[in-house]
C-alpha cells in the first residue's frame, strides 16, 4: 500500500487578494492539514521599469503521519492548456541511484 504523506502546490496568482484567498481557501479545506505556506510579491522588468506583477504562493499540505499513516489519498491534476518540459530522462540528475532514489 502507498500513502501520500505531503505535497508542496506553487501557485501564480494576479494579485494580493487572490493570494489570501488562496490561503484562506487552503486553510479551510479539511482534507489535509496546511503545515505551511507564503507568498511573496514578484516581477518582471525590462529597462528597470516593472512589466508585469504577479504573486507566488506555496502551499504545503500534510495528508498523514509518515511513521504512522492511517489515510490513503488521491490527487488528480487537470490540465486544460499549456506546454510541458521534457520528462527527466537517463541522463537528468534526478532519482539517481547515487542519492538512493533509483529505479525500483
Amino acid at each position: 500500500m502507498k500513502y501520500l504523506i505531503k505535497t508542496v502546490e506553487t501557485y501564480r496568482v494576479a494579485n494580493e487578494r487572490e493570494a489570501k484567498q488562496l490561503i484562506e481557501d487552503a486553510k479551510a479545506d479539511h482534507s489535509y492539514t496546511l503545515s505551511k505556506y507564503s507568498s511573496e510579491y514578484k516581477c518582471s522588468k525590462q529597462k528597470g521599469e516593472v512589466v508585469e506583477e504577479w504573486y507566488r504562493v506555496i502551499l504545503t499540505k500534510d495528508f498523514c503521519n509518515e511513521k504512522e499513516p492511517d489515510v490513503t489519498a488521491t490527487i488528480s491534476y487537470h490540465v486544460e492548456q499549456g506546454v510541458f518540459p521534457e520528462p527527466v530522462g537517463e541522463t537528468g540528475d534526478e532519482d539517481t541511484e547515487e542519492d538512493g532514489f533509483g529505479e525500483f
